[in-house]
């Protein structure tokens, strides 16, 4: 059941949480402007009839751009409910820069919504997001593969359990501040697309959205750019609105992984050899879970050649390095596939589509594989530094803007 509080976060202590800077007026002629310029007048979120007739749960990190989604939605006459997740310690959260769902993020998402007038909620996730996001992640290392705690966090805990959360609510929708576009196609079933600002573009992490999910979800912003979200945050002279972006994943703040890996799991860190592809031992590490595929910095040996992490041997304790040309794959094994392309999954054997294997990499031209629910993924060229635990995400290949779906790295060749 989940735990609904209100409280404003302490420091360590007991210290009260310092307050940002207070919201400045708003400038209703700008803001009105300002929206009828970006589309987001009447029932944009498209659920019928009036606004006021529609409650919305607004899923609020405390940064600029759930801010603004919230704000938009409550100035649009929509029945607004602001919902902050806590998903760790915000008593030892709130001193990190970059963190989101902890500490002075909450009190800021907070400040918000009593400036605006709408009410708002803290809801206590921290056992669900150990279990579900944070022990993945061990576990993944662990198993020497390479996490994306982020799209782990999008597929259980916001558009699992905080949706099922707002639907007891009896909310119509649940809008977050992701730059993806929802588009409603023929047959009246929504799409996924790629955000309209290619730099902000969040579709590679959220893949594994179903379309049940996508059907109740609303993401106001896919169709803007940053520098006019942050312009609707100064009309509306949020207290957020030149609060930088984070960075790093929310609980590894100061991007030391393998840290946070050895106090989840204190045996994590098992010493093994580094190994070359044609059997040398070049040397020891102090565990795998300090390795990932593609890399080459910090290996710890000197050989005269450049060597690149090709593959993590965790059950033996064996990092394996290898030349550049060693990294390239063209197979790609998937599992836990997410299909919301046309008609059935095993439909799409042999269909060419777009994947990206990393979120900084465009799509590549590759096909689908599919033998009795078992998906490869067969890249026209191959691609360097693919690591097991990444995801793979297929885009139409006639319109890469559309997202049909995808899946988790599980093995290469």
């Amino acid at each position: 059941m989940t735990t609904l509080f209100d409280r404003t976060p302490a420091r360590a202590g007991g210290a009260p949480v310092a307050a940002p800077p207070g919201p400045r007026a708003m400038d209703a002629d700008r803001v009105d402007a300002l929206m009828a310029e970006f589309g987001l007048v009447g029932d944009f979120l498209d659920l019928g009839g009036d606004p006021s007739s529609h409650r919305v749960v607004a899923a609020m990190s405390g940064g600029v751009d759930s801010s603004v989604v919230a704000a938009v939605l409550h100035r649009a006459g929509y029945d607004v409910v602001g919902m902050t997740l806590q998903l760790y310690d915000h008593g030892e959260a709130i001193h990190r820069k970059g963190a989101c769902c902890a500490g002075q993020d909450i009190h800021d998402a907070r400040r918000v919504a009593e400036a605006l007038g709408f009410p708002h909620y803290v809801l206590d996730y921290e056992s669900r997001f150990r279990e579900q996001v944070m022990e993945d992640f061990a576990e993944t290392y662990l198993a020497g593969a390479t996490p994306i705690p982020c799209v782990r966090c999008n597929q259980t805990v916001k558009f699992a359990d905080l949706l099922a959360t707002a639907r007891q609510l009896g909310a119509d929708a649940l809008a977050t501040g992701h730059y993806i576009r929802r588009q409603m196609a023929g047959g009246n079933r929504p799409e996924l697309r790629r955000a309209a600002d290619a730099g902000k573009d969040q579709s590679y992490f959220l893949f594994a959205t179903t379309g049940e999910q996508l059907d109740f979800l609303r993401f106001p912003l896919g169709h803007l750019t940053k520098d006019q979200t942050r312009a609707l945050a100064e009309a509306f002279g949020l207290v957020v609105a030149h609060k930088p972006d984070s960075q790093d994943i929310c609980f590894v703040p100061d991007g030391d992984y393998a840290s946070v890996v050895k106090k989840l799991r204190p045996d994590a860190a098992v010493p093994g050899e580094i190994v070359h592809l044609d059997g040398r031992v070049l040397g020891t590490h102090e565990g795998v879970i300090h390795y990932t595929v593609g890399q080459r910095r910090g290996l710890g040996i000197a050989t005269g050649e450049p060597l690149y992490v090709v593959r993590l041997d965790a059950e033996n304790a064996r990092v394996i390095v290898g030349p550049r040309e060693a990294l390239e794959v063209t197979r790609i094994r998937l599992a836990d596939v997410n299909w919301i392309g046309d008609g059935d999954l095993a439909e799409a054997d042999g269909l060419p589509v777009g994947v990206k294997v990393r979120s900084t990499r465009p799509p590549t031209p590759a096909a689908l594989e599919v033998r009795d629910g078992a998906v490869t993924v067969i890249l026209h060229r191959g691609e360097e530094g693919v690591a097991p635990g990444q995801a793979c995400v297929f885009y139409s290949a006639g319109d890469h803007d559309r997202v049909l779906g995808g899946g988790w790295i599980a093995a290469t060749r």
